[in-house]
């Protein structure tokens, strides 16, 4: 008898693994993918205690926080939008795996990986609230929070020698709060010029894979592995201080001008100057600036009657773009009444300049810088003779941003510089004087700004009847040494349009300590100002060193 049940055992073993075999081999040759159905979706009212407790996590966060709001708005606009949406993103996601799975055929006797059907399906993502976040930065900061349990049909078709495999994804579910800032803020539309993403926390995704008929993701391990590796995976991309950054406008364009150096001239001398003057002389002086600054014109003194003045003086001008910037020198004759006659002018383009070297410029001056407007003018006007040295800046203090890895993706860092870069050298200390709110004059409200620094004083312009004025107007001040334990002082004034008695009234006032702006390189904060009852300024102040 055990043998007999042996026997039975071997031969039944024998056959049951052949059959086995078949049957899996035709299940995983011709096992079709499931039709997606619609869900079903019932009224509140018509579910138990139990059923609303579980459903508890998913109410909107407008409902549950104050601080993000309802976007109904929004939310209707995307799912009128979703078809279309649909159409754009799938052909999207085919155009890019195309060349992804083009690497594959060939090999491991892959003939194609294609996609039998590709649909988003017809539930869109839903935005459970939207919390939009103040910033002293020239930003705009959205938080929204995005769930969505779709219905996508996604198969993906896998022909091996002759067997033909097909997966299906099914049941995708995602839940995500991610941080969109649109920055800078543009007067070109759409008025910012790069969006910027960051998750706040980790995604939840959870999803269906169809294999043979049945789902994978219910082998013991698999579905817990799998959801770990998504996670570690975008996390390392895109988690917070993580960043994909989206370019929407040419930085060419929209791109604001900082300083990045200073030019240091000293004019020498002149020589062999043109007699203006009734008695054969000429009172000569010198102006100077760079083109396209916008700043007022520098100027040496004056050197009455003398054709072969000597200035041998310093100036210092600020350097936005070296590779475009010119250098403008005019000789004037001084008169006492009447306009100045210029003797001569001449050009000197930045970029001949090598940074940290001086070089001595020896210029005949010209009539006008082109020649092309009266040729047959050949007067000798004379020669100046200047010494030009460019200082570019050293890089920011602090540096909140790393470098991008060739993907817009940009990664944190920090950056500081060693003590005898913060203490120590010449630099240029930026005033930025972006506005104010709730600033109330008496008799009147026409606030503009006075910025008060080492006995020099600066104004913005008048921003006639508001409380809530908006400048944005920068001033620099040239140091020789970092302005360690040193104030400045800004003050809010009013002013009447007309002449009148008291037309002039003091709205507020703040003392900012430098100590921070030289530890940190930069500060852009709102303060309270003093002998306001609610006024505040917002100010940006930089150090750069050189």
């Amino acid at each position: 008898m055990g043998l007999l049940s042996t026997l039975l055992g071997i031969i039944g073993f024998g056959i049951g693994i052949p059959f086995g075999l078949v049957v899996g081999f035709f299940l995983f040759i011709y096992s079709k993918p499931k039709p997606v159905k619609e869900p079903i979706t019932r009224p509140l009212y018509e579910l138990d205690s139990s059923a609303l407790l579980d459903l508890l996590p998913d109410i909107p966060l407008w409902v549950k926080c104050p601080d993000y709001e309802r976007v109904d708005w929004l939310n209707k606009f995307v799912t009128d939008m979703w078809p279309y949406l649909d159409k754009a993103v799938c052909a999207r996601i085919r155009s890019v795996t195309e060349p992804i799975f083009a690497e594959y055929i060939g090999k491991f006797q892959i003939e194609a990986i294609e996609f039998d059907n590709l649909s988003l399906g017809t539930i869109p993502p839903e935005i459970h609230g939207l919390k939009v976040s103040e910033s002293n930065e020239n930003e705009l900061v959205l938080e929204p929070a995005i769930r969505w349990a779709g219905n996508p049909n996604i198969v993906l078709v896998l022909k091996l020698l002759f067997f033909r495999i097909t997966v299906q994804l099914v049941d995708l579910q995602m839940f995500m709060a991610p941080r969109i800032t649109l920055k800078p803020l543009v007067p070109t539309l759409p008025c910012f010029a790069t969006v910027v993403v960051s998750l706040l926390d980790k995604p939840e995704v959870d999803f269906g894979m169809n294999l043979l008929g049945g789902d994978i993701m219910a082998i013991p391990g698999l579905y817990q592995f799998i959801q770990k590796t998504i996670k570690r995976q975008v996390a390392s991309l895109y988690l917070w201080p993580q960043t994909l950054e989206i370019p929407i406008l040419d930085p060419a364009t929209v791109a604001v001008r900082k300083p990045v150096g200073i030019l240091h001239v000293k004019v020498v001398r002149a020589q062999k100057l043109l007699k203006k003057d009734i008695l054969g002389t000429s009172d000569p002086y010198v102006k100077l600036n760079l083109t396209g600054d916008g700043l007022p014109e520098k100027k040496t003194t004056i050197k009455k009657r003398n054709l072969n003045p000597e200035w041998n003086e310093e100036f210092k001008l600020i350097v936005k773009d070296p590779q475009s910037q010119v250098l403008q020198l005019q000789v004037f004759d001084w008169d006492k009444v009447g306009t100045h006659d210029r003797l001569g002018m001449q050009f000197v383009p930045l970029k001949l300049l090598t940074p940290y070297e001086t070089k001595e410029f020896k210029l005949d001056l010209l009539k006008h810088t082109n020649v092309n407007i009266d040729p047959q003018d050949k007067k000798q006007r004379g020669k100046i003779v200047v010494e030009l040295t460019y200082a570019p800046f050293r890089e920011d203090s602090i540096k909140l941003d790393g470098p991008h890895d060739g993907y817009g993706r940009k990664e944190s860092g920090l950056d500081r510089p060693s003590d005898s870069e913060v203490f120590g050298g010449a630099g240029l200390l930026s005033v930025l004087v972006q506005g104010a709110e709730d600033v109330e004059g008496e008799r009147h409200s026409n606030p503009y700004a006075v910025v008060l620094f080492r006995g020099e004083k600066k104004k913005t312009k008048r921003i006639k009847r508001t409380h809530d004025p908006i400048w944005n107007e920068e001033f620099q001040f040239m140091l020789e040494k970092p302005p360690l334990n040193e104030k400045i002082h800004i003050e809010v004034m009013s002013k009447r349009s007309r002449i009148s008695f008291r037309s002039k009234e003091r709205l507020g006032n703040v003392d900012i300590n430098l100590t921070d702006v030289v530890h940190n390189g930069r500060i852009n904060q709102k303060y309270h100002l003093i002998n306001s009852r609610n006024g505040v300024i917002h100010v940006e102040i930089r150090w750069t060193t050189v």
